[in-house]
């Protein structure tokens, strides 16, 4: 007959563990930083979803009150930006998966 240990730290244990993914998912709610979070990767992401030609284009990207500011050094390409601004910010609210930004203002 074997002997049953009143406590075992290895069951405990195991009924602790939390999967990384909600682990941090949790941390960013309980410090809310989530949105912050969500805010560079709109701005990591504006090469990714803008392409290397607007990039080289684009001298700032920031984000201030869920508006998006783009400053570019290229007239022309500003006129064709600001002529598809709700598709660019389809295209970066997708990137995220959430809507973050509410405008985007080419300067």
């Amino acid at each position: 007959m074997a002997l049953k240990k009143p406590y075992s730290s290895e069951n405990s244990r195991q009924s602790d563990i939390v999967p990384l993914k909600d682990g941090i998912t949790a941390l960013l709610r309980a410090y809310r930083l989530q949105g912050k979070l969500n805010e560079v990767t709109v701005v990591a992401s504006w090469e990714k979803v803008m392409g290397k030609a607007v990039a080289m284009k684009t001298q700032q990207v920031y984000v201030s009150n869920h508006k998006l500011f783009v400053r570019l050094s290229s007239a022309p390409l500003k006129h064709e930006l600001v002529m598809a601004k709700t598709q660019v910010l389809a295209n970066l609210n997708a990137e995220v998966g959430e809507d973050i930004i509410k405008e985007v203002v080419f300067l």
